[in-house]
């Protein structure tokens, strides 16, 4: 599913390093990133642990999204969007997007994504749709406040992140419905 990439018609950026504790760049999440919130059994949406490093010179913030392309949607789906955070901070917990957001350091905020909870939503293909790419992407950003309200949409905000930002770090996971494999 090359032909849908998400990055493919945006303007290209220096890359720079994410990692996880909870899930490999290439690889299938685990349950705890499956959604139970979606009907998915033993889904939990706990957002991963996250580790970046190598941000371009210049960056004053940060924003994290995830965002499934493969989504039987003409827009694909959006499972998480944070924005706002210092440019100091360079890891979030795991669950660092539950509801609420009590994770995130201070002056971050967290988007409403697809499914209109401003939390982490896990991965959840629909039965019979294959597999499904989960891009996790934290995009270094040349202003410390993006100026979206937190009612904002994930779209919204990458619309408004399209000209500041200066680098980005992407982890791919995957998912496929449990059992279909």
């Amino acid at each position: 599913m090359t032909d849908n990439h998400p990055f493919r018609r945006l303007p290209e950026v220096p890359a720079f390093t994410v990692a996880s504790d909870d899930v490999q760049d290439g690889q299938e999440f685990r349950p705890p990133q499956w959604s139970g919130m979606m009907g998915v059994p033993g889904g939990e949406d706990v957002s991963p642990q996250l580790t970046w490093s190598g941000a371009p010179e210049g960056t004053k913030s940060f924003a994290v999204t995830m965002y499934d392309p493969d989504a039987p949607t003409m827009s694909g789906f959006w499972h998480w969007a944070v924005a706002n955070i210092p440019a100091d901070v360079t890891t979030l917990p795991p669950g660092a997007g539950a509801a609420g957001g009590a994770g995130l350091p201070d002056g971050a905020i967290q988007l409403q994504n697809d499914a209109r909870a401003p939390q982490f939503v896990g991965a959840a293909p629909p039965a019979g749709h294959g597999p499904h790419r989960y891009f996790i992407v934290v995009h270094a950003l040349d202003v410390a406040d993006i100026g979206v309200p937190a009612d904002a949409t994930p779209a919204y905000l990458g619309f408004t992140m399209s000209s500041h930002i200066l680098g980005r770090a992407t982890l791919v996971a995957s998912a496929e419905t449990p059992g279909e494999a």
